[in-house]
């Protein structure tokens, strides 16, 4: 099982809306069981918290199921289980690797680079543009379940 942890700033907009999203295409792939995919952030500030409005809104609007959630802060126990830390943008890889200790950094990722872009996810916190971040999320998401499901072909 491929243990996936998105990571944000607050956990309440990208991390999570990457969360709902990958959950969302590996169910229609009919590989869930393969997965396991969670979300967390880097700080503290919106710990115990729900989705962000916006992240709700604009997944309703595009017929992604939401699931409940509160927002949690990454831990080295967490990020050592983890195969992947998925992070939405340079400053989260900067703060993930300032609150956990690892041994081996490599299994921390940009989303966006799946898809072959070297730049971040926009927080929609500050931007208030959930579209673009969404757009991004899920394209990041579908090239990452690619990569993966080839994969695991590879090593079948």
């Amino acid at each position: 099982m491929i243990k996936i942890n998105f990571i944000c700033h607050g956990n309440i907009c990208r991390s999570t809306m990457a969360e709902m999203i990958m959950t969302y295409l590996v169910n229609e792939s009919h590989t869930k069981n393969l997965f396991e995919i969670n979300s967390s952030a880097t700080s503290r500030e919106e710990i115990g918290n729900p989705i962000h409005r916006g992240t709700i809104k604009i997944l309703k609007k595009n017929k992604i199921p939401i699931f409940p959630h509160r927002a949690v802060q990454i831990t080295t126990q967490e990020a050592q289980k983890a195969n992947l830390l998925i992070c939405m943008d340079k400053n989260n890889i900067s703060n993930l690797k300032r609150i956990i200790n690892l041994e081996d950094y490599s299994k921390i990722k940009l989303l966006l680079n799946y898809a072959n872009l070297d730049r971040d996810i926009a927080d929609p916190w500050y931007t208030g543009n959930f579209e673009d971040t969404f757009n991004d999320v899920l394209l990041g998401c579908k090239f990452l379940l690619q990569e993966l499901l080839k994969v695991q072909q590879d090593n079948l």
